[in-house]
């Protein structure tokens, strides 16, 4: 369906709070937009790889923002930043990505008049989801400003998965009828494919699990099923990719990821750039998470036709059908998931399966195509047609 080419004054701004989530997660869609025709700005605090966008072709400035921090005069000046860059700016869509990016970029909007909002927010956060003190005193808090922040009819919250819409509609977040669900980021395909050929079956099967440095990615799982099967004497090497977060609660201290490395019981490849080459270089993905919103780096596996182990809970168990791509486990159960990677290593031909129907899985449901084409509808829904 041929759709008219929007004018280019209509802007529109994407904020995230990392300049790594608009590169490595967002690229493609700011140069989706651009092609068709809108003007663009990317903002996030700085960081490397906001030169790389630069060098794009797109446009990105960097944001006075400490995504850890919650000193009010802080978070004061940054929001009256804000509602200056879009005065002066003056977007007819503020786009953001993460619980904080969504909050202050839309209570911004609304005091800088820019019509319309969207805001993409991958699962609850370490605000709804942690029990811990801190946590808990600022819920009432995080539930007022998001509540202000996506309410509206000219406001749209895209998710990544059922449960998540189920979630924010339990705590009264949103009308029902603002929110559009999204599987994701998206995945180019077309860069993420099967590996030719067979797995050699003479070198040991090599399981990696690729995700932030957090506990709640499932890593003490990880080690301890790795130690099992080592311990059955089994020819498995596992291999861990990320690096550590230390801006999260829930972050793995280095010395800890080290002390592992140091044991032998995993290989710390640290943060690896060229995904698509590691993938073509492991037989068999895992992760263990307790939470995703919807995890790109199991999507990426999935189209590289990989066989994938995670945890049957919301965002994971929307990637992997049990038996059919890959294997679901029980969340924070290291012996299920050790059982789950002796039953691929000894069946090649499920695993190989397996990974067939996750590749198609991926070019049906997950490829960035998709994600692009329907994150388009939601800006037309909101934005007047030429």
């Amino acid at each position: 369906m041929a759709h008219a080419m929007p004018r280019a004054s209509h802007k529109i701004v994407l904020f995230a709070n990392t300049d790594w989530y608009l590169y490595n997660f967002r690229r493609s869609l700011a140069l989706a937009l651009q092609a068709h025709g809108y003007e663009l700005l990317l903002i996030s605090p700085p960081g490397p790889y906001g030169e790389k966008l630069r060098a794009l072709g797109l446009r990105w400035e960097p944001v006075p923002m400490d995504r850890r921090s919650l000193n009010p005069l802080r978070e004061a000046k940054l929001l009256a930043w804000l509602v200056s860059l879009f005065r002066r700016e003056r977007p007819a869509v503020v786009h953001g990505f993460t619980i904080k990016c969504a909050v202050y970029g839309s209570l911004a909007a609304r005091l800088a008049g820019v019509p319309a909002r969207v805001n993409a927010v991958a699962g609850m956060g370490y605000v709804f989801t942690s029990n811990d003190t801190k946590a808990r005193v600022l819920r009432p808090l995080v539930r007022a400003l998001l509540r202000t922040a996506l309410d509206g009819g000219n406001a749209r919250l895209v998710l990544q998965n059922p449960d998540d819409v189920a979630l924010f509609e339990a705590a009264r977040l949103v009308d029902r009828e603002h929110v559009r669900l999204i599987p994701g980021s998206g995945v180019d395909c077309s860069r993420f494919v099967a590996r030719q050929g067979q797995r050699d079956s003479t070198r040991p099967l090599r399981v990696l699990l690729a995700a932030r440095l957090l506990w709640d990615k499932g890593l003490a799982e990880f080690v301890e099923a790795a130690r099992r099967l080592q311990g059955e004497g089994r020819a498995i090497e596992f291999l861990l990719a990320g690096d550590p977060d230390p801006g999260n609660p829930a972050a793995v201290p280095e010395a800890t990821v080290r002390a592992w490395a140091d044991e032998g019981v995993v290989q710390w490849l640290g943060h690896v750039d060229d995904m698509a080459a590691l993938f073509a270089s492991v037989d068999v993905v895992v992760l263990p998470s307790y939470r995703e919103g919807l995890p790109k780096g199991l999507i990426e596996a999935a189209a590289c036709a990989l066989p994938l182990v995670t945890t049957d809970v919301p965002g994971c168990r929307e990637v992997v059908s049990d038996g059919v791509d890959g294997l679901l486990v029980p969340v924070r159960d290291a012996a299920a998931l050790a059982a789950a990677i002796a039953r691929l290593h000894d069946d090649p031909e499920l695993a190989a399966r397996f990974g067939k129907a996750a590749r198609a899985k991926a070019l049906a449901e997950f490829d960035e195509k998709i994600v692009i084409d329907r994150t388009l509808a939601v800006y037309r829904e909101l934005l007047p047609t030429p």
